[in-house]
């Protein structure tokens, strides 16, 4: 039998996981959210230019085991894999100022 304390609130679904800032802290889900919308461009650019894992595999050079976990994100991407797959996708990655969502150090 779980137990709960009186005030921990109950999480049915990941969005109520993700919106709760007790348990992810809001630059977490901001990386999240990254990662997520990165992985999925990159499918969808491979599947645009109709090209397998392996098709993607051979032409960057990353073995397609690799691939497999960054697509499933079950694997962090390094910088150097990230351009390796992205170059023969026709993508690379650029840094872009946030606006007034930037809630960095002052300068």
């Amino acid at each position: 039998m779980v137990s709960r304390m009186a005030d921990e609130k109950v999480i049915d679904t990941f969005s109520d996981y993700m919106s709760d800032e007790t348990r992810v802290s809001p630059a977490l889900r901001e990386r999240i959210n990254f990662e997520v919308a990165l992985i999925g461009k990159m499918i969808e650019a491979r599947e645009v230019k109709g090209l397998s894992q392996m098709a993607l595999a051979e032409i960057s050079g990353v073995k397609r085991p690799a691939i497999a976990r960054l697509e499933s994100m079950k694997a962090t991407p390094q910088m150097d894999v990230l351009f390796k797959v992205l170059l023969p996708l026709g993508y690379t990655i650029k840094i872009v100022p946030l606006g007034d969502k930037c809630s960095g150090p002052e300068a």
